[in-house]
């Protein structure tokens, strides 16, 4: 009898369904694959592949039921919009809020993919992802616990961005959703053409008095070399950070009438036509062959697949906001993003609307920064000998904490030291910050209000604290010896702890507001999306959080580049607010580009990191006066406590599951704490023993590994 059953199974597999060829096709690259991977994995020439694919011939068993079985699964992931019932094709928006690359499910949650609408198109830009004859009605979607998506604007309906790659001669541009167009363009200045005109690329604006994002387009090095550009660029064009003007590339652009940014052609370019009334004219290129996607916060993501390189990017895009170079160039994108510094003003006499200034902003104009707030070899220093060391007395040097101490006996009879870690901890920083919006205004023996941002020049000398703490008054957690410039937050502080503060002088912002509180929110958001994606969810119990973490980032990889994307994009974005000079050429005393900017703001840098340093020691206060421990090492928004378990339940003060008020929490949402590490205190012993009393153990809790000796500068 088994015979028989052989036989049947032999029968039936031998006429297993096939999709037509276009849906062969469309299915193999929605999810990134290439037909030699395909031929790969069924063992066959590529030729073979690629003639079951076009349809000329059919499979044969048994790699007939296994293509099948292949072709299957992708229709699964990405599943074709059916027929319409009857009368013309209705148009539905589509989702541009993905859950996340595609491949991979959410924890607990069943994975949907959605098709999009759009109107008839040309033949030159035919979907090659649906087949021609079908309607754009969305799929039916299987319960899930997550919300309806919200309609998307028809304009942008292929998502934010297109990844262009070329496979066998053929140009295709993958987009988020699984989604991909067939591309006409035969060169670059035609590419930007079709990408602004016709292939329906871009996202809204974030904001009422903002402006839409341009499309993005990611180069492939089948696609660089498709349109004449390198593959990789020379020492010469990676130290110039672009390629040179008389590039043939350039000149195709220029007879074109398209025009470059002042940073020319490089891993990141703008190309642009001045704007026609209220529309914008600009293309944004990105080539991650030239290193455009830094893999400190990438992390490999410039080899992915093309289908794979969409989703992922296309995921930050939607949650962040379409990157417009690194993540430090978006993070500070993202704030005139979310603040422009002009709106629409009421109509003059002809009806006619000009731009006014946009209350809330930065402003179209740059200003000038206060000479204490001015890094080292700003113009405003220019007077200063060469060499001159400044003083805290003449310099605000508001940083985050590198602090360490030795051990006290008992804390050497315990046997850990566990490491914890604020989530976002910069982006809590600049939740609720009031800062400076226009110019400072010096004024002399003011008296200090703790809600008027700016830099003040005050004694803190006398203000005593617990030397089993930092001082939260410096980075290196010393006690002030005399004056010092401080920023609005650090003198708060010592009033605060119930210290007199007399102010010599300041520089203090009249005008000023909350400017980044919708920046906080939207990578607050964005944090916290894709932490529930990994399967760590706000709510959970101590324990659960501890337990969700363990791992999250193997559920997905792609999800965890995301998220250190945008972990990356709070940081970056905060540094470019006092970005120092780069590249050859400049001199101290000479002003460079970023001083043109008005996001070049390092007053608000320093309110920033202030108000970071003043709440992590307000915490450790706080768990100090609770439990009587004291952190041995701080490193920025690290802390490190000795403990008799590995766990941080083993040192936080939890009373029936709930924490100390105002003390340290578990927790996803930003400002609450994570697990950084855990090593044993005769670890500790050994590798100050060998490389100095003074090293800070926060920055190797991690995994151990102590990389360089820590000389405290």
């Amino acid at each position: 009898m088994s015979e028989l059953f052989d036989a049947v199974d032999a029968l039936i597999a031998s006429a297993s369904a096939l999709p037509p060829p276009a849906e062969r096709e469309r299915l193999r690259k929605a999810h990134g694959l290439t037909l030699d991977q395909v031929a790969g994995a069924l063992k066959v020439r590529r030729a073979t592949a690629g003639a079951w694919e076009s349809g000329k011939t059919e499979p044969r068993p048994p790699q007939r039921e296994a293509y099948a079985r292949l072709l299957e699964k992708l229709a699964a992931l990405y599943p074709a919009a059916p027929a319409p019932a009857s009368g013309p094709p209705v148009s539905v928006p589509a989702p541009q809020t993905p859950a996340g690359p595609a491949a991979v499910p959410r924890p607990g949650a069943a994975r949907v993919q959605a098709t999009a609408a759009a109107p008839a198109r040309s033949a030159s830009t035919a979907r090659t992802s649906r087949p021609a004859d079908t309607s754009r009605r969305p799929v039916a979607k299987k319960a899930t616990s997550e919300p309806a998506p919200a309609a998307v604007d028809p304009r942008f309906e292929n998502g934010p961005l297109a990844v262009v790659d070329v496979e066998d001669g053929k140009v295709s541009a993958y987009c988020v959703g699984g989604l991909v167009l067939d591309v006409p363009a035969k060169s670059l200045p035609a590419l930007v053409d079709w990408a602004l005109n016709e292939a329906r690329l871009g996202a809204p604006r974030l904001v009422h008095n903002g402006s839409d994002a341009d499309p993005l387009i990611v180069l492939t090095e089948s696609a660089c070399e498709r349109y004449g550009l390198p593959v990789r660029l020379s020492q010469e064009e990676r130290l110039s950070g672009r390629l040179p003007e008389g590039h043939k590339v350039i000149k195709q652009l220029e007879r074109a009438d398209w025009r470059l940014t002042r940073r020319g052609f490089g891993p990141w370019a703008r190309i642009y036509r001045p704007a026609l009334g209220a529309r914008r004219n600009c293309a944004q290129l990105c080539v991650p062959s030239w290193d455009a996607l830094d893999v400190r916060h990438w992390n490999g993501t410039a080899l992915l697949p093309p289908a794979e390189l969409a989703r992922l990017l296309g995921t930050y895009a939607t949650r962040v906001m379409t990157p417009r170079g690194s993540t430090a160039v978006t993070g500070l994108e993202l704030m005139t993003a979310l603040h422009p510094p002009t709106r629409a003003g009421e109509p003059d006499e002809t009806g006619r609307r000009h731009s006014e200034h946009n209350p809330g902003s930065l402003g179209k104009q740059a200003v000038e920064c206060a000479p204490c707030e001015a890094p080292d070899g700003h113009p405003l220093l220019a007077h200063l000998p060469r060499f001159h060391q400044r003083t805290p007395a003449e310099m605000l040097m508001e940083e985050a904490y590198d602090w360490a101490r030795p051990l006290t006996d008992d804390e050497c009879l315990k046997r850990y030291l566990v490491g914890i870690d604020v989530n976002m901890a910069f982006a809590a920083g600049a939740n609720g910050a009031i800062v400076g919006l226009g110019a400072p205004t010096h004024v002399t023996r003011p008296v200090f209000d703790p809600k008027l941002p700016g830099s003040w020049l005050v004694d803190l000398s006398h203000v005593a604290t617990d030397e089993r703490l930092p001082s939260p008054f410096t980075p290196r957690g010393n006690r002030p010896e005399g004056p010092a410039w401080y920023a609005t937050p650090t003198v708060a502080y010592a009033v605060e702890l119930g210290y007199p503060v007399a102010p010599a002088e300041a520089y203090v912002r009249y005008e000023n507001g909350r400017f980044l509180d919708g920046w906080y929110q939207r990578l607050r958001d964005a944090y916290v999306e894709t932490m529930a994606d990994l399967g760590v969810t706000a709510g959970l119990t101590p324990a659960g959080f501890l337990t969700a973490m363990d791992g999250y980032r193997q559920r997905d990889p792609q999800l965890a580049i995301v998220l250190s994307a945008v972990k990356a994009t709070v940081k970056g974005g905060i540094g470019k607010l006092r970005e120092r000079p780069h590249g050859g050429g400049w001199r101290p005393g000479e002003p460079w580009p970023a001083l043109r900017r008005p996001t070049w703001r390092p007053d608000i840098r320093a309110t920033v990191i202030s108000r970071t340093r003043v709440n992590m020691h307000r915490k450790m206060l706080k768990h100090a006066a609770a439990t009587g421990q004291f952190p041995v090492a701080v490193l920025s928004d690290c802390a490190v406590y000795a403990a008799d378990g590995p766990s941080p339940l083993d040192f936080l003060p939890y009373k029936d599951g709930k924490p100390l008020p105002g003390g340290f929490r578990l927790g996803v949402s930003p400002g609450m704490v994570k697990h950084e590490g855990t090593q044993t205190t005769l670890w500790a012993e050994a590798v100050r023993e060998e490389h100095g009393p003074g090293l800070n153990l926060a920055r190797y809790l991690k995994d151990g590994h102590v990389t360089a000796t820590d000389n405290g500068e």
